[in-house]
């Protein structure tokens, strides 16, 4: 194995690596190939129990510096992870199986602009000063105190820092959980924190199947958690969360429409129909996995789309060259391989793809179907995989209904070159993050989160700030207390 995955421990609790040999085995599985490259174990209640107490008793003296003096350490923490980005990008890769020519792009350098961004935006953190009269009310944002954070398996690096950076900028503390299916790149997050200059049990990583996550949430010491899953565990968690009243934040799955009108650019379209259904092998939250193409151009959209698919550089995720990689797991593949003998069975006509792929490793073609409609499952179920499912439509109101036809609501996108139409439809549709002419940007600078099924509260942007502080009104009186008592 070319690069050394296996971590000094399992667990970074108050600034150091700590072991606990009687936790369950997780075993990190490098997709591309099924080989074992890592094993470490899963939380005892001992790990659970040392890392609260350690978040618990450092935040109070984290929440009492300034923000310019947090912010420094997470622009410090930045500037390093970018130093740092090949390397953190191999270990992404062998955590994940994404190829290394996506990874070096997105994963840790997105963990450090949301790094920078929220330590630029720490010092700015200020409430207001209302007058009234003589007398005056003054508001100050404090933070919640101990926080959770419990990531998903396809963004490791960049949740852990989507997450943490907000939270530490508030002055929280942070026990993070990764997905067990990838535990590895978040303790290099918590290493940089440290080496940036943290105080110990300000970030903690914690690992664990789904047990631990929820003693985690049960616990009395947190105060708010975050996840990042799907929408059926974000059920779970939020109730969980809200018999302890605590604070949330729940990024869930979707099935989000991608609505393509005949007057479209059909090279761009096709291009933002790529990047919503294959990216990352499929496995994106956001994915706008419904493609509604108008009738006039979607013959002309397939031909295209299919020109360009066959063109997919499937193979070693190692290799720059690599644009499409495997899936996360062999069960995820079985997964995914049975939506799409369902789509066959319920009458959708696939047109490429469809069969995983002999060999090493979890690999399975980029898939489409067309003639799809609204009442097939592969139309209903997040899948999670490379599979884009094509539906014809004639007009504006019809595609808009459809397109909110779903319990989900994380995304949606239009491709159109009638600007006025573009922004009619995006108000009309369903979703908290829309896209014109573009799929699945997600800039730090810009709030990230859903409607209805696919959560509440948003992450990124100045937005996340109102998700992990809390106003204290204070009312300051300047003269005599007219009491009638």
């Amino acid at each position: 194995m070319p690069y050394k995955c296996q971590p000094i421990a399992s667990h970074f609790i108050n600034g150091e690596y700590v072991e606990d040999t009687d936790g369950k085995i997780i075993e990190c599985i490098y997709p591309a190939t099924g080989e074992i490259v890592a094993k470490i174990y899963s939380a005892t209640p001992e790990i659970i129990e040392i890392a609260l107490s350690a978040a618990k008793s450092a935040q109070k003296s984290w929440g009492k510096l300034s923000g310019t003096e947090r912010g420094r350490v997470l622009r410090r923490a930045s500037d390093i992870i970018r130093k740092r980005n090949r390397e953190l990008s191999i270990l992404e890769t062998y955590d994940t199986g994404k190829p290394l020519q996506e990874t070096l792009c997105v994963d840790a350098t997105s963990g450090a602009d949301a790094l920078e961004y929220f330590g630029g935006l720490a010092g700015a953190v200020t409430g207001e000063h209302i007058p009234l009269g003589e007398d005056w009310v003054y508001t100050k944002r404090i933070p919640l105190g101990v926080c959770i954070g419990i990531g998903a398996w396809n963004y490791p690096t960049q949740i852990a820092c989507w997450k943490s950076a907000p939270a530490l900028a508030c002055g929280n503390s942070m026990i993070f959980k990764p997905s067990e299916m990838t535990p590895l790149c978040a303790l290099k997050v918590a290493e940089i924190l440290v080496e940036a200059g943290a105080p110990p049990g300000i970030f903690n990583v914690v690992q664990g199947y789904s047990d631990v996550g929820a003693t985690l949430v049960a616990d009395t010491r947190v105060n708010k958690v975050s996840l990042t899953g799907s929408a059926e565990t974000g059920k779970k968690v939020y109730a969980a969360a809200a018999a302890g009243m605590k604070h949330v934040t729940m990024e869930l799955g979707g099935k989000s429409p991608l609505i393509i009108f005949d007057d479209a650019d059909i090279e761009n379209a096709v291009g933002g129909a790529m990047l919503a259904n294959m990216y990352s092998t499929g496995q994106v939250c956001s994915n706008g996995t419904r493609v509604f193409v108008q009738k006039g151009i979607k013959d002309a959209f397939l031909k295209r789309f299919l020109e360009r698919a066959a063109k997919i550089k499937v193979g070693d995720p190692m290799n720059e060259e690599t644009q499409f990689g495997p899936m996360i797991s062999e069960r995820q593949r079985d997964i995914v391989i049975g939506f799409i003998e369902q789509g066959k069975a319920e009458g959708a006509t696939l047109i490429c793809g469809g069969n995983a792929i002999k060999g090493d490793g979890w690999f399975i073609e980029p898939t489409v179907f067309s003639n799809v409609t609204d009442d097939m499952t592969i139309a209903k179920e997040e899948i999670f995989g490379p599979v884009m499912s094509v539906f014809e439509f004639e007009t504006e109101d019809e595609v808009i209904t459809r397109a909110n036809n779903t319990d989900l609501g994380l995304a949606g996108g239009v491709f159109t070159n009638n600007i006025q139409r573009a922004h009619r439809v995006v108000d009309e549709l369903e979703a908290g993050t829309c896209f014109i002419n573009s799929y699945n940007d997600a800039p730090v600078e810009a709030p990230f989160g859903g409607v209805k099924g696919s959560g509440v509260g948003r992450e990124n942007s100045k937005a996340a700030i109102e998700h992990f502080s809390q106003l204290k009104t204070v009312y300051v009186r300047m003269g005599k207390v007219d009491s009638p008592y």
